[in-house]
């Protein structure tokens, strides 16, 4: 029996300036089907779903609900066409509850909780969430926050769901759990679209796929009668290798060693407890965890930007072979040793990046305090500006673009170079392919093995356990600030990561070196 169409998109265009972020696309997702879309960064996925959800409105095309042009100026109007997005960032209030924040905004006048409460648990059980309707945000884990969005949109009588990269910092089991809910969401006839980029995720769960190279329509797919290598292709327009060429540490020596550390945020709680591990010379020294549970105030104990209560952090310098207390030393004492750090938070531009000045000036950022006179030299900066944007391939006009003009995934790629340029002795990158498309991932990838075979420790925080699993020697697990295991990024498997990412305090136990 043909499946009827839940959303028709027809020739859809949308532009912003002189850029054209979507061009006559034209594509269908059925009722009872998951539909993923692909493409790489700045192929217009994002674009077309927010005019699908009213964040957007297209300036050529139709969109057909049910077969019934439909004009979707708002959230609001994609709400009575029964359409929800469930976006990457949460929008919740945290001091709220769930059940709270899920009522919020669309009751008129007063209303009964109580009743309200009553509907969020049938909703819960209809499909298999797993939510404590009464039980407030901010003590709820990443997963706990994303199924609330996703009730929120249910509650609000969505069928057709848009969900723009639900995996993104979950872990194995939740992932799983997920999935499980999305298939009951199908099978109760629910049109469900994916974004995402992991391409392994894409052919377990889904039923089509869809794929958008530079704002145009490709072509979609059935999953079953596809591959990773047949995507990938279509997504970049060539064949690309999807293998990571891990070699083995050749001569590992101790670059640093972390021992006992304790840290306490500026509210009084103790973000990390007791941490003590060594990053060796030649090796990529991955590190897993739930989000939020120490990897971000490690990264910046160990680069100066965050106070350090007890424990010392000891850096043995590969020109002198002394041993240096970072704990001691300042932000650029640290930098000038050879320690860079490339943080890649949700908001690119929070850290290292200037949005209103251009590429070539942001380079200088690392270098002005280099020059021998009052004027600031711009030859090295634009010449490595230049490069970078050859290298890392970087979508821009040219190195005098304002990076607030660029794209997320590009403006990712601007402060991984960044750092990498600067001939580290240890790196340490978070989150450097977060968000990147598959082809840019891979580029990051070999970038951190090109740098371990020239000799630098790197130490690299990644959400995607495939890809600390295929590009690491050693993983570290990091569990509510502190380290719950280390194993051989060779044998490791996703599920015993997922179990030490997940294991309680009192379990901890480690020796220094994993």
């Amino acid at each position: 029996m043909a499946k009827s169409a839940a959303i028709e998109l027809k020739n859809i265009t949308k532009t912003f300036g002189k850029v054209v972020a979507n061009k006559n696309v034209s594509l269908t997702a059925y009722r009872g089907e998951i539909l993923s879309i692909l493409g790489e960064n700045g192929s217009g996925k994002t674009t077309l779903m927010n005019m699908i959800s009213g964040i957007y409105f297209p300036d050529e095309g139709q969109i057909l609900v049910d077969g019934q042009e439909a004009v979707i100026a708002s959230p609001k109007d994609a709400f009575k066409y029964k359409i929800g997005m469930i976006h990457q960032h949460f929008k919740l209030v945290d001091v709220f509850t769930a059940a709270e924040n899920i009522v919020l905004g669309i009751e008129e006048g007063k209303y009964n909780l109580k009743e309200s409460i009553s509907k969020i648990r049938e909703i819960c059980d209809k499909y298999g969430f797993d939510l404590d309707p009464e039980k407030k945000i901010y003590t709820m884990s990443v997963s706990e926050k994303q199924t609330v969005e996703i009730v929120k949109v249910l509650y609000r009588g969505a069928d057709i769901l848009i969900l723009d990269e639900p995996t993104a910092v979950l872990t194995p089991q939740e992932i799983q759990k997920l999935f499980a809910v999305l298939r009951r969401m199908r099978e109760a006839g629910k049109s469900i679209i994916i974004i995402t980029h992991k391409l392994n995720e894409v052919m377990e769960l889904s039923d089509r796929v869809a794929v958008l190279r530079k704002g145009e329509y490709i072509g979609s797919v059935n999953t079953a009668e596809t591959s990773e290598s047949q995507l990938t292709e279509m997504m970049v327009g060539e064949k690309i290798s999807l293998n990571i060429n891990r070699s083995e540490p050749k001569d590992p020596k101790d670059r640093l060693i972390v021992e006992n550390l304790e840290c306490v945020n500026r509210m009084g709680v103790k973000v990390l407890s007791n941490v003590s591990f060594t990053a060796k010379s030649g090796e990529i020294l991955g590190i897993a965890g739930i989000a939020g549970s120490g990897q971000r105030e490690l990264l910046e104990a160990i680069a100066g930007l965050q106070k350090i209560n007890s424990g010392d952090i000891n850096y043995i310098n590969p020109k002198t072979d002394v041993v240096e207390n970072l704990k001691d030393k300042t932000p650029r004492q640290i930098r000038d040793l050879g320690v860079r750090l490339s943080f890649v938070p949700e908001d690119r531009l929070g850290m290292g990046l200037v949005a209103n000045m251009d590429i070539t000036d942001n380079m200088m950022l690392r270098s002005y305090k280099k020059g021998k006179s009052f004027l600031l030299q711009r030859k090295e900066p634009k010449n490595l500006a230049e490069k970078i944007i050859e290298d890392l391939s970087v979508v821009t006009p040219g190195v005098s673009t304002p990076v607030r003009q660029l794209s997320g995934g590009n403006i990712q790629k601007i402060l991984v170079g960044r750092e990498i340029a600067a001939s580290p002795k240890l790196l340490m990158v978070a989150y450097p392919v977060r968000g990147l498309d598959i082809n840019s991932s891979y580029t990051i990838f070999n970038l951190l093995n090109e740098q371990k075979e020239r000799g630098v420790a790197v130490i690299f925080v990644g959400e995607d356990l495939d890809a600390l699993i295929e590009l690491c020697d050693r993983i570290m697990v990091i569990g509510s600030g502190r380290i719950t295991g280390i194993v051989d990024g060779r044998t490791a498997t996703k599920e015993e990561l997922g179990v030490l990412m997940t294991k309680s305090v009192n379990e901890s136990e480690v020796s220094n070196n994993g």
